[in-house]
């Protein structure tokens, strides 16, 4: 082909190019929302590139992040990207800088760019993709950042993207910037709440229209109309109301705790009718839930009774500010609610400094704080809490009471500080310690009566902490019911084994982990197996929590020398069969018991160690005879709590390849082997979600993940020869043992919980 005919075919490309341009740059600024240009059109913008696949980020300001929207199938989805460093879209929004990448898996060039940015690869071994170039620049408008386009592999081989195809990126960048402009300035034209929905294409315009009439006729709100008859998801509504008033969007959720001195002289049936009430106080700033945060009169109605401009408004649905209310104002098991309570205390802060410099105990308001401590138990018992933290802080701090719920602290209310002194006074009263004591610890026990008759029984410590206050921890202690071996959720090999172990004639038998693992409950449910009328089974426990019919149990006194050493002592002159004793904490207790095991006696008992290996050398270090210990020794269990997902919302993923390579390298290569779990496209992990059963935490309830070391010829060698750790560990895994991390993991794989919780509990 000779020279002119060659630039006449240039020519003719470039005004081809030209034309494609001009046609996607047109249906650019026609497009209707912005859901048009990032789904709808992205395939004409990336036919005007040589490359395989572009993506096209909105900026989302109040978030800090970009996103994108893709189709899979025929559902939306949206990609969102923090605008940090630590991503290559993210970064270029993040900085303004173009970057044109060669190998995006070279993290030596990715570090040139930014020592943080790494290469998110997950999605590459989802789709089997595999990325190579990439090209990202930043989407501006008037020196303003409008979003991020990025373009993905040349089609044309191998090195960077040529300087042209930057130059003709930025041109398209431009022609975008215009267009989200012109969009957002036509979404502030329109001005209604859910005009997000409509630049998302989730409604149309016309459905909007006809929603107003039809909600109106169907007495329903918009928002519960549109999530009724068009299926909009109520958090897609959430960030379209979010957008519009610029605010927070609350969703109902009772782990909110109760604002009780916010609430104190607002009536419940005024917040309902008006549809408001306060939240939280946080730094200075009451924040309010209302239907609408640009009601002016609203406001300045809030403002007059908070008796503060300091005010922060959140939107919510009607129906969840109502059940905010409700949850506010009563409780199942008690009409009196904690705002009634709480204004009926006289909130007069200096009298309440006179009372607590003074250290008398509030009269007038005794019965007023009898009721609030009684609130405080029936809803930490309703709500399956293990320990209530009452927590006062220095100056005029309110108070803080803290529930235990699966093992997570979570606030509840707050009281007025000048209630602290009397607060801890009447729980210290209820204890029988002494209210006069400030400066020393106290513990003692309160047995409460709960209005449907049943008692429970709390366990009571009093702590002095800094600023002369008093903290007070109380455990519940609920009888419990003795549940069945079966029901602990022991692996096959481990339910098996602990059962032969618990049907022999005699010997040792020990529960390690630490205080609040569940050692009892499992103790009991062993005990419960091999109770028959055969067998004498006496218990010596601090205190006895669950009972049992069968068992002869009692409750040691250490203050006047009952302590559990004392009551093994007289055990072994009561004819037993089988003894279990709360916990070896010393050394004489720890010699009964192995003579005991070894003059024909099953023993049962605990100790706070980290593994069932390591409680070997702590009972040898203790002094305890290598041999006679290895004679008695049948078998340890060491066990944690695992929060469970919760059933009803847990969420199926595929994990990643480096994800499941770090798992196995926990669980250890050649053992994990043994699983005949492999790396496929349909290997399923969980992960927690959140709904309203579980209180959107993901979680619900908790479970047992186990160490069973069971005491073979080779172990009690070991033991004879005083072996470290490490070789008794080695054995005991040759030998069947599953350590609690590999427990953890296989149930992790069994979707019953999730791996960051077992490595939560998991030293090793």
């Amino acid at each position: 082909m000779d020279q002119s005919n060659l630039q006449i075919t240039k020519l003719e490309e470039k005004l081809l190019l030209q034309k494609k341009v001009q046609d996607i740059t047109n249906r650019i600024h026609s497009a209707q929302n912005i859901k048009q240009i990032l789904v709808d059109l992205k395939e004409g913008i990336l036919n005007l590139f040589d490359a395989h696949s572009l993506t096209i980020y909105v900026v989302d300001k109040p978030r800090n992040e970009i996103y994108s929207m893709v189709m899979s199938g025929t559902k939306l989805n949206e990609i969102r990207v923090p605008i940090s460093n630590k991503s290559i879209a993210g970064y270029v929004a993040n900085t303004g800088k173009t970057v044109n990448i060669a190998d995006a898996y070279d993290e030596k060039e990715l570090k040139l760019i930014d020592k943080e940015l790494t290469f998110d690869s997950s999605w590459d071994k989802k789709s089997g993709f595999r990325t190579r170039q990439i090209l990202c620049t930043p989407i501006f408008h008037e020196g303003k950042l409008m979003g991020v386009i990025q373009i993905l592999n040349k089609k044309s081989g191998l090195g960077k993207f040529s300087e042209d195809e930057k130059d003709f990126v930025k041109e398209i960048a431009d022609v975008l910037g215009v267009a989200f402009y012109n969009q957002q300035r036509y979404a502030r034209r329109r001005k209604t709440r859910f005009d997000y929905l409509i630049n998302r294409d989730l409604l149309k315009e016309e459905q909007l229209e006809s929603a107003w009439e039809e909600s109106r006729e169907q007495k329903q709100t918009m928002e519960t109309f549109l999530m009724t008859r068009y299926g909009i998801p109520k958090d897609e509504i959430g960030r379209s109301l979010e957008e519009f008033y610029r605010c927070r969007f609350i969703q109902f959720n009772d782990k909110i705790p109760i604002p009780g001195d916010l609430l104190k002289n607002l009536k419940k049936e005024y917040l309902r009718r008006e549809l408001w009430v306060p939240i939280e106080k946080v730094n200075g700033t009451i924040h309010v839930l209302v239907d609408d945060p640009n009601n002016i009169l609203k406001r300045d109605m809030i403002e007059s009774l908070l008796k503060t401009k300091n005010i922060k408004y959140d939107v919510a649905f009607s129906e969840d500010i109502v059940k905010f209310i409700n949850y506010f104002y009563q409780s199942p098991e008690d009409e009196t609610s904690i705002s009634d309570i709480l204004g009926k205390l006289d909130a007069d802060s200096e009298n309440g400094e006179e009372e607590e410099e003074s250290g008398e105990v509030v009269t007038e308001s005794d019965s007023v704080i009898m009721q609030l401590v009684n609130k405080i138990i029936n809803d930490a018992y309703n709500r399956r809490t293990s320990d209530i933290h009452i927590e006062p802080n220095v100056g005029k701090k309110n108070v803080e009471i803290r529930f235990r719920i699966d093992g997570d602290c979570t606030l509840y209310q707050t009281v007025p500080y000048s209630y602290r002194a009397a607060l801890v006074s009447r729980i210290k009263i209820m204890s029988n310690l002494d209210i006069t004591v400030k400066r020393l610890p106290q513990d003692g026990k309160i047995k409460f009566k709960r209005p449907g008759g049943d008692e429970i029984e709390l366990r009571v410590a009093t702590i002095p902490t800094q600023g002369g206050v008093e903290d007070v921890v109380m455990r519940i202690l609920a009888k419990g019911e003795t549940l069945p071996l079966e029901a602990m959720g022991m692996l096959p090999r481990n339910y098996k084994a602990l059962k032969d172990l618990a049907e022999k004639p005699y010997g040792m038998i020990l529960v390690v982990g630490p205080t609040g693992s569940g050692k009892t409950t499992t103790l009991h449910a062993v005990l419960r197996h091999i109770n028959t009328p055969d067998r004498k089974i006496w218990t010596a426990e601090d205190p006895v929590e669950i009972t049992q019919y069968g068992l002869r149990q009692v409750q040691v006194q250490p203050k006047i020398g009952f302590d559990f050493a004392a009551a093994m002592r007289a055990f072994l002159r009561a004819d037993p069969d089988v003894i279990m004793v709360g916990e070896m904490r010393d050394f004489e207790t720890a010699k009964t018991g192995v003579e005991a095991s070894l003059t024909g006696h099953l023993v049962f008992s605990t100790l706070h160690t980290n593994s069932a290996p390591e409680t070997i050398t702590r009972l040898l270090d203790m002094g305890i005879d290598p041999l006679n210990f290895a004679d008695a020794l049948l078998g340890i269990l060491a066990q944690r709590l695992v929060r469970t997902l919760c059933k009803n919302c847990k969420e199926a993923y595929h994990p990643s390849r480096e994800e499941f390579d770090d798992i196995v390298q926990s669980y250890g290569p050649e053992h994990f082997k043994k699983l005949n779990i492999n790396y496929t496209d349909d290997l399923t992990l969980y992960r927690p979600k959140g709904c309203d059963m579980c209180d959107h935490s993901g979680y619900k309830g908790r479970m047992g993940i186990h160490e069973l070391l069971v005491a073979s010829d080779n172990i009690k060698r070991a033991i004879q020869q005083k072996k470290p750790v490490e070789v008794l560990r080695e054995i005991a895994i040759e030998e069947g043992m599953t350590t609690l991390l590999q427990d953890g993991i296989i149930k992790g794989f069994q979707g019953l919980t999730d791996i960051t919780q077992v490595r939560r509990v998991c030293i090793k």
